[in-house]
């Protein structure tokens, strides 16, 4: 049976990042390729997340299947679709999840998509989140991108701090 997670409890996972970017990066230079720059970009998101019917894989199981939906305002504008696996016992503060979501739209006006992989884990009411670009999946002037992202969720609010390398962009 499919155990179902409150979107709260979901979108809580994502309190704490695991993987941060001190200080400043410096300019790399790629064979073939432009300056590679640390980039910066923050803003807001609407995030809805919305329960999957199971199918036959996942019959018997703990795992709760979602939609993800979000809405990006700020240095990122666009939306993301994806889709997350969780598991686990939110309730009792123990459980964990990873997803994969598309983001269509610009990144500091540079416009195409990208892909981010989320894995979150939730051990006695203490947050552990790693969210990073899938190497390979940018398109349109965001090809070659990666990065990192922390999500901050304060006062039911939800926002973003993105760091990014893009080549040859200016």
């Amino acid at each position: 049976m499919m155990r179902q997670f409150p979107s709260v409890l979901i979108l809580a996972c994502c309190a704490v990042f695991l993987c941060s970017m001190e200080g400043q990066t410096p300019q790399l230079k790629m064979p073939g390729k432009g300056p590679v720059m640390s980039r910066h970009a923050e803003g807001t998101f609407e995030a809805k997340t919305t329960p999957l019917a199971g199918d036959e894989a996942l019959a018997g199981t703990l795992l709760g299947r979602y939609q993800l939906v979000k809405e990006y305002h700020g240095d990122l504008e666009g939306t993301s679709k994806g889709e997350m696996l969780a598991a686990g016992d939110p309730k009792s503060g123990n459980a964990g999840y990873v997803a994969i979501e598309e983001m269509k739209g610009t990144v500091n006006g540079h416009a195409g998509s990208f892909a981010l992989q989320h894995i979150g884990l939730m051990e006695n009411g203490a947050y552990k989140l790693s969210v990073v670009v899938v190497p390979g999946s940018g398109s349109g002037e965001l090809k070659g991108i990666s990065g990192t992202m922390e999500i901050i969720i304060a006062g039911g609010k939800h926002s973003y701090r993105f760091e990014y390398m893009l080549a040859g962009a200016e």
